[in-house]
């Protein structure tokens, strides 16, 4: 995987072969001698609200609210407190975030607080309840409500929203759906945000206040519930303090040891390069020191699976936690075949560590976080996917790298990722101190880490984008005139009015509205749209088709040459679609059955001519391939789980994921019945087909907060 070669000071901390690599003693420095000291479990004490808890509740109750404080800080009980207040009066409320694993947690945690009665949830893949005064559901779903009030004139059914992790306003793939959410939203609807800490929040408050026409108050809160102590894991296993005591905050200063590693032209190493280092033996040195359970944060998914061989010796020789451990893991685990046989049990059961990756079953992760949060496992080797939206705390976080793979590139952690992944140590209610311990190594940019600790929280920059599925629902209640009046509330028109920094972005109103234009002017040399700019009848049900590429599957249904009386073959054609893993399309012929090989032909001959179209007016289109129609196609006529996946030969985490979001394509193209009765039908049944274990499952888990049933999607 090629790293880009701008990479800060790369060259400087590119290790040479000559460095040694020494054996690991444990070690402490002498200044640590204090800090150590104040490990422990607080006492029990009352809950107290935090002054910032009690101003946000006040806020809210007069007007919209920003809260954006550390992870872990409380934001979630100033959505519960007000909410509560809501339901005694009556009303609903909306709580949006933006995972589905997320959803569901919050779907378990309320239905404990408001009675299960009174809860329901909306993902696409769960619709339980939906009437119900309190609905947990994903942003997406909340902003097709919203899409769906707009075009039938109506109220949207709810008197409260609370958008959760509304920092996604910057991601760059969905936060698109969180400004179309704000900006949509009508204004009679208190708007309470939570979001971990944003260097710009006054500036987001400003912008919805302008479109709002009410003020939004913004609650900001510092301080971390559980301090944090950096520390350095110098080669020799020596634990360092990673900055100078006394240092100011907003100039770090190195410990002068670390400072001297920093600047030897050969350190001694953990590990040779492009090798792991010895987490066995760094563990030992973690658990000597009390600063165990840990979140050891590794780049790649093969590295965490690696990881567990590593830790071979460091086997559970206490009996009773050893009993312990191997009764919870059997519960968790015996409710599905497909993790009782889990390749990396044994290392859950006898040395208590585990990997947790998007390459991973969900049911495995939910196992994984289950028995972390429990206090059951030693360490958990992970990516840095795990530190957005997961309850997973540990006493420390363990950092060997200063960059992250985004999906294209390794590019360096920003502060407000690196605040995120800090955000995991130091459990509340359970450590007086957490720990952040670098490790250094290749790809370990020491003082590019210490200007990050010491730097302000990133902006959060506006990720708004015209695409055709926006174009077809906006058009579905406006004219173009009045989507335009609707571009000039986004975010990023109010950014460049105002002149704030605006970094990489390059986009403003008239750039919004000359892109809406050419998707407009497409849609009607399509017979989408009117000359007039008013949906056709074909707009009008191509807009339900809320998914990546809702033209190219209109478009199979305009041609008819989809397979819509075959559930099994449908969700074949419908797979090639949402498949984004970089492919060669290479698939045993004996796989791929004839029948399959030559409607998918078809449909991609029939296809070429409008793709090479869309391409030519400048839109991407993403090529249909044979993999995951094959895949699907053995996964919908009930071949075995592992079957499946060795014909896939993807993770199964990929795997489960091409079903899910399969399954959430023919869920939209279900709600065409009145214009494609049989391929609605087929993709209802489609979806019976496809949705099954190991992709989901009822599961049942004994949390702290007591019993709740979890259904892993």
């Amino acid at each position: 995987m090629k790293r880009r070669k701008r990479y800060p000071a790369r060259s400087k901390y590119h290790f040479k072969k000559k460095s040694k690599v020494i054996r690991i003693k444990p070690g402490a420095d002498a200044g640590l001698k204090k800090v150590f000291a104040a490990i422990g479990v607080p006492d029990k004490t009352p809950f107290q609200p935090d002054p910032f808890q009690l101003e946000a509740l006040a806020a809210i109750e007069k007007t919209d609210c920003l809260v954006t404080a550390p992870t872990g800080a409380g934001k979630t009980w100033i959505a519960q407190q007000a909410m509560t207040r809501v339901h005694a009066e009556k009303g609903r409320s909306w709580y949006a975030s933006p995972l589905k694993a997320l959803t569901n947690s919050k779907y378990a945690e309320f239905s404990q607080i408001f009675g299960a009665e009174n809860v329901g949830i909306l993902t696409g893949d769960r619709k339980e309840n939906p009437h119900a005064p309190v609905i947990v559901g994903t942003t997406e779903i909340l902003r097709n409500q919203l899409y769906d009030a707009m075009h039938a004139g109506t109220v949207l059914g709810t008197d409260f929203v609370i958008l959760d992790e509304a920092h996604f306003l910057g991601d760059e793939d969905r936060g698109v759906v969180w400004e179309e959410t704000m900006i949509y939203l009508p204004f009679r609807i208190p708007l309470l945000l939570l979001s971990a800490t944003i260097g710009n929040a006054g500036h987001i408050a400003d912008w919805l206040s302008s479109i709002r026409k009410k003020k939004c108050i913004v609650v900001e809160e510092t301080k971390r519930p559980v301090p944090l102590y950096p520390l350095f894991f110098h080669p020799s296993g020596t634990l360092l303090p990673f900055v100078s005591p006394g240092s100011p905050p907003k100039k770090i200063k190195l410990y002068k040891k670390v400072a001297a590693y920093a600047s030897s032209k050969r350190p001694p190493l953990l590990a040779p390069p492009h090798k792991l280092p010895p987490f066995g033996d760094i563990m030992r040195v973690l658990k000597k020191y009390r600063l165990l359970p840990a979140i050891f944060f590794l780049k790649s998914r093969a590295d965490c699976n690696h990881a567990l061989d590593l830790c071979l010796d460091n086997l559970i020789h206490d009996r009773n936690r050893k009993e312990r451990l191997s009764r919870r893991v059997d519960t968790l685990v015996s409710q599905s075949s497909h993790i009782a046989g889990h390749r990396q049990l044994w290392h859950l059961e006898h040395l208590g560590v585990g990997a947790h990756h998007s390459g991973q079953l969900p049911a495995w992760k939910l196992v994984l976080e289950t028995l972390m949060t429990e206090g059951l496992l030693e360490a958990v080797f992970a990516t840095s996917t795990v530190a957005a939206g997961v309850n997973f705390p540990a006493r420390t976080i363990v950092f060997l790298n200063s960059d992250r793979f985004n999906g294209q590139e390794f590019v360096a952690l920003t502060p407000t990722e690196f605040h995120q992944m800090t955000g995991r140590a130091g459990r509340r209610g359970m450590d007086h101190i957490g720990f952040a311990v670098l490790i250094p190594g290749k790809f370990m940019n020491i003082r590019l880490i210490a200007r990050t600790i010491s730097m302000p929280p990133s902006d959060v920059i506006s990720q708004i984008k015209i695409n055709f599925s926006m174009v077809l629902n906006l058009l579905l209640s406006h004219t173009p005139e009045q989507i335009e009046d609707l571009l000039h509330k986004s975010f990023a028109t109010y950014t460049v009015m105002k002149g704030q920094p605006r970094k990489s972005l390059k986009i403003d109103h008239k750039y919004l509205w000359r892109d809406f234009l050419k998707h407009l002017d497409f849609l009607k040399e399509t017979g989408y749209v009117t000359k007039s700019g008013a949906l056709t009848n074909d707009g009008v049900w191509a807009s339900r088709l809320r998914v990546d590429q809702p033209l190219m599957i209109a478009e199979g249904f305009r041609l008819g040459i989809f397979p819509e009386t075959d559930p099994v073959m449908l969700a074949a054609i419908i797979a090639s679609f949402v498949y984004e893993r970089e492919s060669n399309d290479k698939i045993e012929r004996a796989f791929v059955p004839n029948k399959l090989a030559k409607t998918f032909s078809a449909v991609t001959k029939r296809l070429r001519s409008f793709a090479e179209c869309m391409s030519k007016r400048g839109f991407s289109v993403r090529p249909m391939i044979l993999n995951p129609a094959a895949i699907m196609f053995a996964w919908a006529t009930g071949q075995p789980w592992k079957k499946v996946a060795s014909i896939a030969a993807i993770e199964e985490g990929d795997l489960a994921m091409l079903i899910l979001r399969t399954a959430d394509n023919l869920r939209h193209i279900s709600t065409l019945g009145h214009v494609f009765p049989e391929a609605a039908a087929a993709a209802a049944t489609a979806i019976e087909l496809i949705m099954r274990n190991p992709v989901t499952m009822d599961y049942d888990t004994q949390t702290e907060r007591g019993h709740a049933s979890i259904r892993l999607l």
